[in-house]
């Protein structure tokens, strides 16, 4: 199966081969295609979706995964005539929103990389259509002062527009060499492909924007713990992080107006904790005299 999605958005294509499956929800099909534009689920970007069809048929692209080295395509079912020609092509807006994530991982890492240090490692990612997950090895909290840094030099780097260098069947030493780094989990040949964005460099499989500037903005939505010495820090790009800006907005407002419109919200909030801590005191000696006196 050959794999012409870094270039092309639809193919003509032939089925290869496919089987009937079972699973949770019930009976599917998986399809492998003599030459397809679906990316198959790795380096943990999400599978493509999109459709198969021609004249006579059309069937959808619910999933797109790899197994044993072959690109196979999930659907409900089969085409009518499954020696037929299909124009397979991918979902072109949902597969552009994955770009923008995927790219942005790359820029967030170099970013890591210079806030905390060179310790910081990639440990996992999830790149999907609507969020970004990165998980990478640092030993505590990232400090509000060092995630305005980092969001500060990815947004830098969209804002500049910075091309994608990218380098197909390259040897592996040769992109080592150059600087590149191989990311956690993945299994390498000896020839690579390495994405390079400015600083930025690393071997990767996945699908990249042409340009930083059409991630559009990167917006850093929680950092956490999920093992010893391992962090997580979701964000968002492009249209989502638009979304979650005026959504955070939103509840500020409400916030605000609760507490009817102080000029310093924090402080205004710092006074109804200490009233509340204050009062809870009072309830408690109140509580203490009366159960005294029984």
């Amino acid at each position: 199966s050959e794999f012409v999605g870094y270039d092309q958005t639809a193919t003509t294509s032939k089925i290869l081969k496919y089987r009937e499956i079972e699973d949770k929800k019930g009976k599917l099909y998986q399809i492998v295609l003599d030459v397809t534009p679906f990316y198959g689920e790795s380096g943990g970007q999400i599978g493509d979706r999109g459709r198969l069809s021609n004249a006579q048929d059309e069937v959808i692209v619910l999933d797109t995964q790899k197994e044993n080295d072959l690109i196979v395509h999930l659907t409900k079912e089969l085409p009518k005539k499954v020696d037929a020609e299909f124009t397979a092509q991918i979902d072109q807006d949902r597969r552009d929103l994955i770009k923008n994530n995927h790219s942005a991982t790359h820029l967030l890492h170099a970013a890591l990389r210079d806030v905390l240090g060179n310790h910081v490692q990639q440990k996992g990612s999830l790149v999907s259509e609507e969020v970004l997950r990165f998980d990478f090895s640092h030993f505590q909290k990232v400090t509000e002062d060092e995630i305005e840094e980092i969001e500060k030099i990815v947004n830098d780097h969209v804002r500049q527009n910075i091309p994608l260098d990218e380098k197909r069947n390259v040897p592996i030493e040769e992109a080592k060499n150059l600087g590149a780094m191989a990311l956690f989990g993945e299994k390498y040949g000896d020839v690579v492909r390495m994405i390079q964005f400015d600083t930025s460099k690393e071997l990767c499989g996945g699908t990249h924007v042409k340009a930083t500037g059409e991630i559009g903005t990167f917006k850093i939505a929680s950092e956490t713990a999920v093992a010893a010495g391992v962090r997580r820090i979701e964000a968002y790009t492009g249209p989502q992080a638009f979304t979650y800006i005026q959504q955070q907005e939103k509840s500020l407002k409400e916030i605000k107006e609760l507490l009817k419109n102080p000029k310093d919200i924090s402080k205004a909030i710092q006074v109804l904790l200490d009233e509340q801590k204050n009062l809870s005191k009072e309830i408690e000696i109140l509580h203490a005299k009366q159960t005294s006196q029984v």
